[in-house]
């Protein structure tokens, strides 16, 4: 036995250094979950989370196009799009992670197809997931709510009605590069309103419109980005877990 839990005279799992049921692994960190959201108010994150934006300032963001302020619109505990003023990307920068993000598009319905309630979520600036208002709405598929844009549609259009929250949770795992070579695609799980869009979805390489594109060397941490594609849309409630390997802690 190993201490007054587990054991040492068993097995060692392939690839680790731990026995079978091994009480000296590791932990798992004790977690405090956290609540969920309303449409009248946003959850609590839970304790280990990053909080990326609580609703009172945007003083963790920056404009993707000057580098200086972001120049949204803060107010009621959310941030809303300033058509013109450009993408806004996160000062803090993360990698591999569990993602939430909670968005409102516009209950006025204006547009249609791509021009009604339209953002993005940019994966470390690169790999976006669509916002978009498809309630009762067309698209191409692969520009649709949660697609990985111009690659893959979800698998279920989830969508709220307009002028209601919804919400994202993204499982992302970064590529990764050696000597400038793709040695590990990047992966994501999206789940839009509680339904799974895409399971450990290999993505083709960074997004774009109207093109294919290939991956491109960088880092393993990059910011996130919200985009501004002229149509009022609002987010609020948004936080970041990062993901460790097992026995991390």
């Amino acid at each position: 036995m190993a201490g007054n839990v587990g054991y040492d005279d068993t097995p060692i799992i392939p690839g680790t250094n731990w026995h079978v049921h091994d009480g000296n692994r590791p932990q798992p960190p004790v977690v405090t979950p956290g609540t969920p959201s309303t449409q009248e108010a946003p959850g609590q994150p839970p304790s280990d989370a990053v909080v990326l934006f609580d609703g009172t300032d945007l003083s963790g963001w920056e404009s993707k196009k000057t580098g200086g302020p972001a120049e949204w619109k803060v107010e009621d505990g959310y941030m809303e799009v300033v058509p013109g003023t450009g993408y806004i990307r996160s000062k803090q920068q993360f990698g591999d992670c569990h993602l939430h993000v909670e968005f409102r598009a516009p209950e006025e319905i204006t547009g249609d197809s791509q021009g009604r309630g339209n953002s993005g979520i940019f994966l470390m600036g690169k790999y976006e997931i669509q916002v978009l208002d498809c309630y009762d709405n067309l698209t191409y598929p692969d520009g649709s709510t949660g697609a990985i844009y111009g690659q893959f549609p979800p698998l279920a259009n989830a969508c709220r009605k307009p002028g209601e929250w919804q919400t994202y949770d993204i499982i992302w795992e970064g590529p990764r590069f050696e000597d400038e070579k793709l040695v590990r695609t990047a992966r994501v799980t999206v789940i839009l309103n509680g339904i799974v869009l895409h399971h450990a979805k290999e993505l083709l390489g960074v997004t774009s419109h109207k093109v294919l594109t290939e991956y491109e060397p960088h880092g393993e941490e990059g910011p996130l980005e919200l985009q501004d594609h002229r149509d009022l849309v609002r987010f609020r409630n948004i936080w970041y877990r990062p993901l460790k390997g097992y026995d991390e802690g």
